[in-house]
């Protein structure tokens, strides 16, 4: 699985997002919603019946394994993400469970405009399918590496996801500040099993940890362990 590709930090999505809210449709039925840390907003989000744009914060969906209490992160929600996109194409209720990670600002618009949009406006239609292609390319690279790859593999692979060129240097963006209970989340283990990983990174001289913060230190050698 090529995961190596460096990318600059992502803007045009955002543009769109901005452009979206000028749309007649969402500017006349949208309302906004603000979301405390520590929320649970599938709680309180009428995910049937509305479509949200996150415009600030953080969001994790995940789902508990019940005998073991192990957590998967499906998705970090976070600026220009979408949700709930099942809901929008097929029309049931998700059985996910959320957390608010950072305060969040969500817009929510009716799914029957969101739907409308889709097939009257040519720039949001091509906006989401490329925003579904990505999610679904995402969600085949996490099956992917839960079946072929180890933790440390999979962690080199979070961090390559997430790493942007900023300034000519490499910046870890999104996930540098997540607790590592969620960074374990997110690649399918426990915290213990991660932080051995970390501090292995740690010494090869590859990040540098402090204690709310982890730092890209020399993402060559990050791609070189990527590559083993």
């Amino acid at each position: 699985m090529n995961s190596t590709t460096l990318v600059e930090q992502p803007t045009n999505q955002q543009l769109i997002l901005s452009e979206i809210q000028k749309s007649p449709l969402v500017s006349q039925h949208s309302k906004k919603l603000f979301l405390k840390k520590g929320d649970d907003p599938l709680n309180t989000l009428d995910t049937r019946n509305n479509f949200y744009f996150v415009m600030n914060g953080k969001i994790k969906i995940y789902q508990i394994e019940l005998n073991s209490a192990k957590e998967q992160t499906l998705y970090l929600l976070g600026r220009s993400d979408m949700f709930d996109v099942l809901s929008l194409l097929d029309g049931s209720e998700n059985e996910y469970i959320s957390e608010v990670l950072e305060d969040a600002e969500l817009i929510a618009v009716p799914m029957e405009d969101i739907r409308e949009m889709i097939l009257k406006d040519s720039g949001f239609r091509h906006y989401f399918y490329a925003y579904l292609a990505e999610k679904l390319r995402s969600m085949e690279n996490l099956a992917l590496s839960l079946s072929f790859y180890d933790v440390y593999q999979r962690l080199l692979q979070l961090f390559t996801k997430f790493t942007y060129i900023k300034d000519n240097k490499p910046v870890l963006k999104t996930i540098d500040n997540l607790k590592h209970e969620d960074l374990a989340s997110m690649i399918g283990t426990v915290r213990k099993v991660l932080n051995r990983s970390l501090q292995k990174l740690k010494q090869d001289g590859v990040i540098e940890l402090s204690r709310k913060n982890i730092r890209i230190k020399n993402f060559q050698k990050l791609l070189d362990k990527l590559n083993i």
